[in-house]
């Protein structure tokens, strides 16, 4: 057990991560490898609705609206194509998972207290 704890410290300790919480807004900005030769960063901003596992296994999942349909996003944070994690806003909710956000529709479905930043 400790020689797997020593193996995922080396993966974790290398990506800093802000705080953050479910119900805030980020943004994740990833490389895609297009066709051919080229690489580009592509980020999905969108509303965290769930986490999931730890350690190097650790998992968000955002969902936001576009053109009128939910999309849901699971990203592995520890994931080599992940570049960049940014808290866009900070949401205050009482519960661990989002998932009734999936029932909503419109300016509702993204719809998430904020917390009074002073």
């Amino acid at each position: 057990m400790d020689a797997i704890k020593s193996v995922e410290d080396k993966y974790t300790q290398d990506k800093k991560i802000p705080q953050f919480s479910i119900g805030d807004t980020l943004s994740i900005s990833s490389t895609i490898t297009g066709e051919g030769k080229g690489k580009r960063v592509q980020t999905f901003t969108g509303v965290l609705i769930a986490e999931n596992g730890k350690g190097v296994n650790r998992t968000l999942t955002l969902r936001r609206i576009s053109y009128g349909e939910g999309v849901e996003k699971v990203i592995p944070v520890y994931s080599p194509t992940v570049t960049k994690i940014k808290v866009e806003q900070h949401g205050k909710v009482k519960r661990s998972k989002l998932y009734y956000l999936r029932e909503r529709i419109g300016k509702k479905a993204t719809k998430v207290k904020q917390k009074d930043t002073v």
